[in-house]
């Protein structure tokens, strides 16, 4: 989905609070309300939900904390009130209603890295000669087409992003 989010980036955040020369990670962690939110109560996942990137890409100018969407604030079901977007990796990683974010020195734990780590990379760059053990990366339908389509290296953003991966094995560090 091509969406218009509003926000800023959230390198214009690390640069207010000065990130120490030890801080190599941001690990961001979402609300916890199992009350108002019954799927929180499920004992399978590590909660609260809890993502993570590195600080290059956490500084790329793509990485934003989105605050709306479409010219109107951040409705709950989208994340409200701030969300994660890092649109060259899959979306999961775009975690919404941030309420804590820790610069660490230590890659973070993250949840879907946790429950299926053959499945979910920390990196989770869209990639398409990276399948998905249970199916294929290497098309996509978007939303209103019929027909598959080509999925774009770093969902097209490989001139902004592939710099921050050079000499990785992307198929190794997925």
């Amino acid at each position: 989905m091509v969406i218009p989010w509003t926000g800023f980036t959230l390198a214009s955040l690390l640069r207010e609070v000065e990130p120490a020369s030890s801080a190599r990670y941001v690990r961001f962690e979402t609300t916890h309300r199992p009350d108002e939110m019954p799927g929180l109560r499920s004992p399978f996942y590590t909660w609260p939900y809890q993502e993570g990137l590195r600080l290059d890409e956490a500084m790329n100018d793509l990485t934003i904390l989105a605050t709306g969407l479409y010219g109107l604030p951040m409705p709950n079901q989208n994340g409200a009130p701030i969300r994660l977007v890092v649109p060259w990796k899959y979306g999961f990683k775009s975690i919404k209603a941030i309420t804590k974010i820790e610069l660490v020195a230590e890659q973070p734990s993250t949840l879907w890295n946790n429950a299926s780590p053959n499945e979910y990379g920390f990196y989770s760059n869209v990639n398409p000669e990276r399948s998905h053990p249970r199916w294929s990366q290497a098309t996509e339908r978007r939303i209103g087409e019929f027909n598959r389509r080509q999925t774009l290296m770093f969902n097209g953003y490989t001139e902004q992003v592939a710099h921050l991966y050079d000499g990785m094995d992307l198929n190794m560090y997925y």
